[in-house]
């Protein structure tokens, strides 16, 4: 029933009283933003283009960083598996830091922390230095990997699918270059610490941006009321639902998958026949097919009600890649790399599913921590079992097995996602 047109006039006065541009950074999607959209895109796509540059590089020259310092095979260990440590530890602690300090100012330090980083690391003869201050570096990137998909949901609530796209794909981009250039550098300089410290550029001009739009936001701190500081979101907590799970699941079995790819396709193709030359070019095409598909995926997973037919297909291409690797890897290897390409599309499309499955910025950014934390604990295992497995037999059928059941669980991880719902409900 329609009400009088005598009780509207009721609540105007007290509604003209509230200051509406002073609510907490992690209010809900009402909330307009403090700065312009453009400068905060350009923010996020250079921090994006970081947040493997320092992983990838130092894998093209691990054997020379090795005999450099002198590094034991344990030390080499700890070091390639300092990432999967990192981003899983430091990246819950990041919606703590958010309720505390604003998102922007968080990142001028994250950033700041991963330039100085790669610059001391370079700079130390000690292999214990350099796997202290390779994790400064890792600790800027495992809390920038937590923030961007809160930026997304707070400043583009309506663009999800597009903005987490041209993240995602200069994140693929900094990758592949890293990966690609880092020995060039290091010989064209006769050392392997510039092909590791000219990473740390990057990282300072990825600081820039983000310096004006922390000083903004401390001002509209200042300007804020008790009032509207008082009004802060309640606490989600995504560890308490299924849905959190789900997509931790989902996130640690397709990353398991990926670093796995990334540690050992290359020695397969070496296995199969091809030069180390070729086999690395082979392992380059995986990443650089990942450029459109990290563009496309997320638009595409933005855009459809259910992401049940995108699992589907991703599964498809990823279990059809493994048998071809297992069956034939020397006579299609080029069809195998690009299935695999299609099927780590997983990895941009449970970016832009945080945004989709949380209805603020505070449930996106907690369900991101949760996610991504709890994701790379189980990821970490990758590359450890295809490695034992891969001693062990000799071969690829068991390495190959294995990741044809992590993909199971991811597959039946993703159907739990893929129906619209919201962490906030749960």
């Amino acid at each position: 029933m329609t009400p009088p047109p005598t009780a509207a006039p009721a609540s105007p006065a007290p509604v003209a009283a509230d200051p509406r541009p002073t609510r907490d950074p992690g209010a809900g999607r009402r909330t307009p933003p403090v700065t312009g959209g453009a400068l905060v895109l350009v923010g996020m796509l250079l921090v994006a283009l970081n947040l493997r540059a320092v992983v990838t590089s130092l894998g093209a020259l691990l054997d020379e960083v090795r005999d450099g310092l002198g590094l034991s095979g344990v030390t080499a260990g700890l070091v390639t598996t300092l990432p999967t440590i990192a981003f899983a530890g430091l990246g819950a602690l990041t919606p703590w830091l958010v309720r505390r300090v604003a998102p922007a100012r968080v990142l001028v330090v994250a950033m700041i922390a991963l330039a100085v980083g790669q610059v001391l690391r370079v700079a130390t003869d000690s292999a214990w230095i350099f796997v202290l201050t390779s994790a400064l570096a890792l600790s800027g990137i495992a809390v920038a990997n937590i923030l961007l998909p809160m930026l997304v949901k707070q400043h583009f609530p309506h663009r999800t699918g597009l903005v987490t796209g041209a993240y995602t794909m200069a994140l693929t981009v900094g990758t592949t270059v890293a990966a690609a250039t880092a020995v060039p550098i290091a010989h064209a300089f006769g050392s392997w610490r510039a092909g590791l410290g000219i990473w740390a550029a990057m990282a300072a001009v990825a600081v820039l941006p983000w310096v004006p739009l922390a000083l903004r936001t401390r001002a509209a701190a200042r300007r804020a009321t008790p009032t509207a500081v008082a009004a802060a979101p309640p606490r989600v907590r995504p560890a308490r639902t299924r849905l959190g799970w789900a997509m931790a699941i989902y996130f640690g079995a397709q990353s398991l998958s990926g670093y796995a790819i990334m540690g050992w396709l290359a020695q397969l193709f070496r296995d199969a026949g091809y030069q180390p030359e070729s086999a690395g070019l082979l392992l380059a095409g995986v990443t650089a097919l990942g450029v459109p598909i990290a563009l496309l995926m997320p638009t595409l997973a933005g855009r459809l009600r259910s992401l049940r037919p995108l699992v589907l297909g991703l599964t498809t291409a990823s279990t059809l890649a493994y048998l071809g690797l297992a069956l034939a890897p020397h006579g299609a290897a080029l069809l195998w790399v690009a299935l695999l390409a299609i099927g780590q599309g997983a990895f941009p499309m449970i970016l832009t599913a945080i945004g989709l499955r949380a209805r603020t910025a505070e449930g996106t950014v907690a369900l991101s921590a949760f996610a991504q934390s709890t994701g790379y604990v189980i990821a970490a295992l990758g590359p450890l079992m295809v490695g034992i497995l891969y001693e062990a037999t000799g071969g690829w059928t068991a390495p190959l097995g294995f990741l044809l059941g992590a993909l199971a669980v991811q597959t039946t991880a993703g159907m739990a996602i893929a129906r619209p719902r919201y962490v906030e409900d749960e």
